[in-house]
């Protein structure tokens, strides 16, 4: 199984975090402890600029869960079609071509949801097999890549399709005044990205998926997520996860490479969930790493934020184009999500 191609759809209102910083101090300013905390906050993501699905301005419209989530679907068809779009074409792929249809959001909710509304957008065959998946987090870009590879391990000639897109901008909770909400006011983004999944048989020239392990951490589901209600979606969000991230994934790691005869001194390239600096900062004690060798999820971190189950295949995306490994060499992708839980992949470039 090989991921054939990666491409990605980013909005077009693009703010320096400055800016942003300014705007929600605005917000909060009712609470004038709040607000004075925010920039020191916003500072400590690292995070420099951020993409948002709708112009700055017209935030202050949106006053209900239905208006917001109005906008997500709106905005969520908009990147997803070019996200697929930019996808199948790197991998010189038609939309007819699919046989399988992975969609992960953990920002918006619909029903019909939206892998089937691109299939008419896109006029995809009728007898695509759709696997919306909903609540995975930041886990399910690596997730939906994961089950993909499981389909194609069934087909050799299929072609699947994962999707995801996470517009964490309408989550915006106005009345919640927990740090952190406050983290991540200034810590997510928002965007799409597509990945194409083949099967042996086909032609292609990105890594091979050589194995996948999913991991799940019994009784941590107050580490992150959400809480869902008339108010939309609130934050849950542990100060835990770097301590998770630094504890437990090394030994899962460990274990996950050595049940496919390596060891972790074989891995070469790292495509890694950005998550925050903390949690990046954590990777890199609990592995033995360097900036360096994380410095592509530094860098998206930078350029456009935490976009949840998009980001790990936007550096995907980055590394395939940009910063592409030996041929040969072994890699390694990883991301962690609500749950709490962790998806891993064995990568051969």
């Amino acid at each position: 199984m090989k991921i054939a191609a990666v491409g990605s759809a980013l909005p077009q209102h693009v703010y320096d975090q400055s800016v942003l910083t300014r705007y929600l101090e605005g917000v909060f300013a009712n609470d004038p402890p709040a607000a004075r905390r925010i920039a020191q906050l916003h500072e400590n993501t690292t995070v420099r600029t951020r993409r948002l699905a709708l112009p700055l301005e017209e935030y202050a419209l949106l006053r209900t869960f239905t208006e917001c989530n109005a906008a997500w679907l709106r905005c969520a068809l908009d990147l997803g079609e070019r996200a697929v779009d930019a996808a199948l074409s790197r991998a010189g792929l038609r939309p007819q071509d699919v046989d399988a249809f992975y969609f992960s959001t953990v920002t918006g909710l619909a029903s019909p949801s939206l892998e089937a509304r691109l299939m008419n957008r896109l006029r995809m065959r009728e007898d695509v097999r759709r696997v919306p998946m909903f609540g995975m987090g930041c886990a399910a870009g690596a997730a939906a890549i994961s089950r993909a590879c499981d389909f194609t391990r069934g087909d050799p000639d299929g072609v699947a399709l994962v999707l995801t897109v996470e517009l964490c901008s309408l989550t915006l909770q106005r009345e919640d005044r927990s740090v952190a909400n406050l983290i991540s006011t200034g810590l997510f983004g928002d965007g799409a990205s597509a990945a194409v999944v083949v099967g042996e048989r086909r032609r292609a020239t990105g890594p091979r998926i050589e194995a996948t392990r999913s991991v799940f951490y019994p009784d941590t589901e107050d580490v992150m997520g959400w809480d869902i209600g008339a108010h939309g979606f609130k934050i849950v969000l542990s100060p835990a996860v770097p301590s998770v991230a630094r504890e437990r994934l090394p030994g899962d790691i460990d274990r996950f490479l050595a049940a496919n005869g390596h060891k972790r001194a074989d891995v070469t390239s790292w495509v890694c969930h950005p998550g925050g600096p903390k949690v990046l900062e954590a990777l890199q004690e609990g592995l033995g790493l360097t900036k360096a060798d994380l410095a592509c999820s530094w860098r998206n971190l930078e350029h456009v934020g935490n976009l949840s189950s998009a980001s790990v295949l936007l550096i995907l995306e980055d590394t395939m184009v940009n910063h592409r490994p030996a041929a040969g060499t072994l890699g390694m992708m990883l991301a962690m999500g609500p749950g709490f839980c962790s998806e891993l992949l064995q990568l051969r470039w």
